[in-house]
């Protein structure tokens, strides 16, 4: 799922380019604290740095931080692992521009919070440094698709089904092994990564990606947070302004993106 809302009221975006990546600098009017590089959701396949930006635009506003909308290549023109690599060289690029990687988030919903997660592993085998958090909005972490929910949950949630997942992870690999780690970090070695807010909503499709996210980070050790938000649906975040758990979701993604921002 991904949003065509319009960034926030007093939000200035930019179009630049990040390690020869095209992006969208969204900049809110007080900034105190690093940049977020997010990534939007779409299946690998629809989606833009455009749709990205109302995401971006709600958590660096509440971060007191600039983003970056990352306008990664879509499947099927561009399969797996092109997103991997745009994302790759975007965060080096931040990190050649000058930004401390401690000043730099990254965030992603739905299979941009997948990619967030591959982008991690490959910075970390990269011997590049770790950036300060990452926040994954009900995340699509196992293109293996394994998890029970994929069919427990489909009556409940409105927003995707295993058969449109499938459609969309088979576009994506086109003939690659869905349980690569890099499509599917959730089966990678979590070790070393940053501190991780994962935030789903309890009528989605992907909640065992979350919850099983959460437990094999929390087993390697890394500093993780899980937000389950009882009757939400996926990327329930989206709806920022209309229902009160979206906007409740969002200020804690954005004090949590703050806090380790501003160490």
């Amino acid at each position: 799922m991904f949003s065509t809302r319009p960034p926030d009221p007093g939000v200035t975006v930019t179009e630049v380019t990040l390690g020869g990546v095209p992006a969208l600098l969204v900049e809110p009017s007080t900034t105190t604290v690093g940049t977020v590089l997010h990534l939007h959701g779409g299946g690998y396949a629809l989606g833009s740095a455009r749709s990205g930006v109302a995401l971006a635009s709600a958590l660096a506003h509440r971060a007191g931080a600039s983003a970056h909308s990352l306008g990664y290549r879509l499947a099927p023109e561009h399969p797996f692992p092109a997103a991997v690599e745009d994302g790759l060289a975007a965060y080096r690029g931040l990190l050649d521009a000058g930004y401390a990687p401690d000043r730099v988030a990254l965030t992603g919903e739905s299979s941009g919070g997948g990619l967030a997660l591959a982008v991690l592993l490959a910075a970390r085998d990269a011997d590049l440094p770790q950036p300060a958090a990452v926040v994954l909005m009900s995340p699509w972490v196992d293109l293996t698709l394994s998890g029970e929910s994929l069919r427990t949950h489909e009556a409940v949630d409105p927003m995707n089904s295993a058969a449109g997942l499938a459609e969309n992870a088979a576009r994506y690999l086109d003939g690659a092994d869905p349980a690569d780690p890099a499509a599917s970090p959730l089966l990678a070695d979590l070790h070393g990564l940053p501190p991780l807010l994962v935030q789903v909503g309890a009528h989605d499709v992907l909640l065992d990606d979350a919850t099983r996210l959460a437990a094999r980070a929390a087993a390697a050790d890394v500093d993780v947070t899980l937000e389950a938000v009882a009757g939400a649906p996926h990327v329930f975040q989206n709806f920022e302004g209309r229902i009160d758990e979206a906007d409740r979701a969002l200020d804690a993604a954005g004090r949590f993106l703050a806090e380790h921002l501003a160490r």
